[in-house]
């Protein structure tokens, strides 16, 4: 899952709770420019502030194993291309 997906997930949420941006920023005291930074997949910001967004919507920041991703056909065809195209 890429960081847009996660902001898109987490916007989601957001918006099925009824809120707009500025109102989770009043209630989470996250600065409303924060909250658009992580729902628009750019944030790099400290896992603080990420989790008390987070909190403040019921959801909460979940560490597992990575799962190993398989080429997907085009990158397969790549790696055995021969060059010739």
């Amino acid at each position: 899952m890429s960081r847009a997906d996660i902001g898109r997930y987490i916007a989601k949420k957001r918006k099925a709770l009824g809120h707009t941006q500025k109102e989770s920023s009043d209630h989470s005291t996250v600065n409303k420019s924060t909250i658009s930074q992580i729902e628009n997949g750019k944030f790099t910001g400290s896992l603080h502030i990420l989790e008390k967004y987070l909190d403040s919507i019921g959801l909460e920041l979940d560490v597992k194993e990575k799962q190993a991703q398989l080429p997907d056909w085009d990158e397969i065809d790549e790696m055995f291309s021969e060059g010739d195209e």
